[in-house]
């Protein structure tokens, strides 16, 4: 839509927990993820420490529909990107 979410790709990863995000984010089929009721938890996971490193623990590598593994994702109305929680890898 035109709208920026950040100076750079590097900005986004910048500081503690990365940049704070602005406007919408949408999904590829179009849908604003912050307002539409398909996106109920609105995570982004990225599986990265704060400063932007891969958090090996927490990344959903080698997860199972079965399993109880565990991976880093941010709730997108916190405004931060990184700046994460440990969610189950089976959370929609």
């Amino acid at each position: 839509q035109g709208q920026l979410l950040a100076k750079s790709w590097s900005s986004l990863f910048e500081g503690h927990s990365g940049a704070a995000l602005r406007g919408p984010i949408y999904s590829f089929n179009g849908r604003n993820v912050l307002t539409d009721p398909l996106w109920p938890r609105r995570l982004a996971w990225h599986g990265s420490t704060p400063r932007g490193g891969h958090a090996r623990r927490w990344d959903c590598q080698g997860w199972r529909s079965a399993g109880a593994a565990e991976g880093m994702a941010t709730a997108l109305a916190e405004g931060r990107l990184l700046a994460g929680h440990r969610h189950n890898c089976s959370t929609p």
